[in-house]
């Protein structure tokens, strides 16, 4: 007990004082390991453990979807997918928040960042809405929100951590699994923003000519081919998921060529910032790694395992608590860290005592932390969402309680009813 109680201690002492997540893991843990073994031992351990926790052919695929998500936020196609948009749901009643979230979607599950669709479609949609006379808190917490929904609909660089974390479930399976989880957040985020534009009387969106449509449908259609491409690569085995992303590069560039909306003097500073995001993702893969190494070695899982377990024995009870600590962990905790640390802590109840699909367990996860992503203190996509639309925090937190509500909603179905995740995977075999 003494090793878990300066694990937790120190963790969270050094998260107070400001210290970045990936360094506070690795000092707590190094720390833990000082009382529970002998010195030299804990360093060499740990630094092993971080060494192995990055020797995976899996993990190729982020730093390829993070160069390509960078690309497309900068190549034009934000703007293309948003037209597209407007065609299909901009005619309705709060037309142009059906717009926002529509876009977040096709741009978040191309990208597979939720960050960059925040910032790519709110710079671009928030304008426009705050024009049409939207309220601009209204029109920031649906972006927000919406932004999240590129986290489950692949490709997903979360998903290809949560693989990592969980001992290798395929991540061609989560790729399917997170469709219909994905698309029913976007839909019911689109319920939520709709009665509150139909009660506020916000305006209709204007109606496209034929003509139009069909010119933005085959402006669209190269970029919406990249989905395309590279699920269907993936399912026709024609490439792995790590493949897949390194064709996600090369297409992205072209498409950028193609649109002349990236010039070769901006290349070096996309690929620093992908460089940059890419070094932070994977240091916390290494600390995470380590740590989880040592929860094991303390008997953490087990003594969690046997706390949820004291509570109660009904597995709807169990899977409650579960959702409800992953809920609080994502209002502190950013995603990637939250999924390395708690995967190896929860998946063995969820697979040993309530018989989930790991797929099933892992879509869950991935979709519960959404929620935290867009919440204070640590909200990721909540700052850059309203940094984008210039609010302030504590103003676009009322216009988010509905969206939130929207999302809680779906986030149960797919805990109790496994089909949802499970059906498209099951259908192609996965």
């Amino acid at each position: 007990m003494i090793g878990v109680f300066v694990l937790i201690v120190s963790f969270f002492l050094l998260l107070a004082l400001g210290v970045p997540i990936a360094f506070s893991i690795g000092v707590s843990g190094v720390l833990t390991m000082l009382v529970s073994i002998d010195a030299l031992p804990a360093f060499t351990t740990f630094a092993m453990r971080m060494a192995s926790g990055l020797d995976s052919f899996a993990l190729l695929a982020i730093p390829f979807f993070v160069l390509a998500g960078n690309i497309m936020n900068r190549g034009g196609i934000a703007l293309r997918l948003i037209n597209f948009a407007r065609v299909l749901v901009g005619p309705f009643p709060g037309g142009l928040a059906f717009v926002n979230v529509m876009a977040n979607m096709f741009f978040g599950a191309i990208s597979g960042s939720a960050a960059a669709a925040a910032s790519a479609i709110g710079s671009i949609m928030t304008p426009e809405m705050q024009k049409a006379g939207y309220d601009k808190n209204f029109s920031a917490a649906v972006n927000i929100t919406s932004a999240t929904t590129g986290l489950i609909i692949p490709p997903s660089n979360v998903l290809i951590v949560y693989s990592l974390a969980s001992g290798g479930v395929s991540i061609s399976a989560l790729f399917m699994a997170g469709y219909l989880p994905g698309i029913l957040t976007g839909v019911a985020i689109m319920v939520a923003a709709g009665i509150i534009a139909y009660r506020k009387g916000y305006p209709v969106g204007e109606r496209v000519a034929f003509s139009e449509a069909v010119k933005r449908f085959l402006e669209a259609i190269p970029s919406l081919m990249l989905l395309v491409i590279i699920i269907g690569g993936i399912l026709a085995g024609y490439f792995t998921a790590t493949e897949a992303s390194a064709v996600a590069v090369v297409y992205a560039l072209l498409l950028a060529f193609i649109y002349k909306e990236i010039s070769w003097k901006e290349m070096p500073q996309i690929l620093l910032s992908s460089v940059k995001t890419t070094c932070i993702v994977l240091l916390l893969v290494a600390t995470c790694t380590g740590l989880s190494w040592i929860m094991s070695y303390e008997n953490i899982p087990q003594t969690v395992s046997t706390a949820l377990l004291s509570v109660s024995d009904n597995p709807f009870v169990i899977l409650l608590l579960i959702n409800v600590i992953l809920l609080i962990v994502g209002f502190f905790m950013d995603i990637t860290p939250a999924v390395l640390i708690f995967t190896p802590i929860f998946l063995p109840i969820a697979v040993g005592q309530l018989g989930m699909d790991p797929v099933h367990f892992g879509i869950m996860m991935v979709l519960n932390l959404c929620v935290g992503l867009c919440t204070p203190p640590v909200g990721s996509v909540l700052f850059i969402g309203c940094s984008v639309a210039g609010v302030k925090i504590d103003k676009v937190i009322k216009p988010l309680l509905p969206m939130f509500i929207a999302m809680l909603i779906v986030l149960f179905m797919v805990a109790y009813i496994p089909g949802i995740s499970l059906f498209i995977p099951r259908l192609f075999g996965l």
